[in-house]
């Protein structure tokens, strides 16, 4: 009888904690406009009930004790989406990656990656993918934890853990050739070093994993291919065996048909990408995350004025390759390689897309529902539509006709709970 009426309290306890756990206020959020992740509605509503979207429309009907928030002037999206994240570093105008990887500690990488994870939610992104912690190890692991368990305030979070690159081709390399160099990934070659890497990836966290198909290894530093096909197919076989996606770093025409052909769901950068390349990736349904905005922020770092200077070719030639990829209809996703540049400006990428080339409605598509379903999230978040989960942000003004709005955010909401006020 003891041990029954224990249980019976045990049972008690758990479902108290749990409903505790769960945001129970039901908000009904009145903007000018709803932007769901496709298309713009004027004059809906949104409940939120608990941590999901209860409704979307107009004249919705709202059970009693409803706490409304008019939001006059304002647009009301789905929480935006960073696509291309390294929570682990910062500006390289601050402190050099080579630095970062080699010469701060651990416990300051963790520290900084903490208040980057609450600045980009603050910025309205309330889901990142987080590709590779450049030499902190499975951190990000520990980080999307606190998070989860409401230690700290941050986005959700896809996470590669390590990246993988090819023996000899990636950094840091600043050291004698005869010191042993920590390496800002994991280094493994061959298919059953690969197989292993993969594997144990995956068992410390991973949602995906991160390949580097080409790197600055060439002869005078130039890119070139690292991994062959057969390496890389292994890659993403092991990797889609357990349901998880395998993104590319990729730069170089070589490297990217590769990495095509093997199977990758994303090109990360694509800076050389040809149109033949790009036929290739709309035919193999392969995405491009092209992170306008790393190549922006490093041409400023190495001297270049920006509006009152030509643009350097590297620009020049970014744009050029930009447009073949939208003129061949491949799949856009925003993500601008942010912590290359400040956590918290990833509104950045989405502006550089509409000054390359994109609709700014597109843009927001890319930055919500396109970004969900490339990487396989879009049955949580992504839209605004009954059953996902309650991320939202509003912003003053329309971001569909003026991009730059995108950065007046006046309210953010995660799983159901508002975080503005509250930070």
């Amino acid at each position: 009888m003891r041990f029954t009426t224990f249980l019976s309290l045990l049972l008690i306890f758990i479902v108290t904690q749990v409903a505790q756990a769960q945001p129970s206020t039901t908000y009904l959020l009145k903007p000018d406009r709803v932007f769901d992740g496709e298309k713009m509605y004027e004059g809906w509503q949104v409940l939120v009930k608990g941590d999901k979207i209860e409704a979307a429309g107009n004249a919705l009907q709202v059970p009693a004790n409803t706490k409304v928030i008019e939001l006059k002037g304002m647009t009301l999206l789905p929480g935006l989406i960073e696509g291309h994240s390294h929570l682990f570093l910062h500006p390289y105008n601050e402190t050099s990656w080579n630095d970062q990887v080699l010469k701060e500690s651990r416990a300051e990488r963790m520290a900084r990656a903490t208040v980057h994870a609450k600045n980009t939610l603050l910025a309205g992104f309330t889901t990142v993918r987080d590709l590779g912690t450049e030499g902190a190890g499975y951190d990000d692991v520990g980080l999307k934890q606190a998070i989860e368990k409401k230690v700290i305030p941050g986005p959700r979070m896809l996470i590669a853990t390590k990246a993988i690159v090819a023996t000899g081709s990636y950094g840091p390399k600043e050291l004698s050739y005869e010191i042993e160099t920590p390496i800002g990934a994991a280094v493994a070659d061959g298919p059953e070093a690969l197989t292993r890497e993969v594997r144990e990836q995956i068992g410390k966290g991973a949602d995906l994993i991160k390949v580097y198909t080409d790197y600055r290894w060439g002869l005078n530093q130039e890119a070139a291919p690292t991994f062959t096909l057969d390496e890389l197919k292994t890659i993403v076989e092991v990797a889609n065996s357990s349901g998880r996606k395998v993104v590319a770093h990729a730069a170089t025409p070589e490297g990217m048909r590769r990495a095509i052909l093997a199977g990758v769901s994303t090109i990360e950068h694509g800076d050389n990408a040809t149109p033949e390349i790009y036929r290739l990736m709309k035919k193999h349904n392969v995405a491009l995350c092209p992170t306008l905005a790393a190549g922006d922020a490093i041409s400023q770092y190495r001297g270049w004025k920006k509006g009152s200077e030509p643009e350097p070719d590297r620009i020049q030639q970014k744009r050029k390759s930009f447009k073949a990829a939208l003129d061949a209809g491949v799949t856009i996703n925003m993500g601008g390689d942010v912590g290359v540049f400040t956590h918290g400006d990833n509104a950045r990428e989405m502006e550089l897309l509409v000054n390359y080339g994109m609709q700014p409605l597109d843009v927001l598509k890319a930055a919500t529902s396109v970004n969900a379903d490339v990487f396989g999230i879009s049955k949580t978040v992504g839209r605004i539509k009954p059953t996902l989960l309650a991320d939202l942000v509003a912003v003053e003004g329309n971001p569909a006709t003026t991009i730059t709005d995108i950065r007046k955010i006046k309210l953010v909401m995660k799983g159901g709970e508002l975080i503005t006020p509250q930070l």
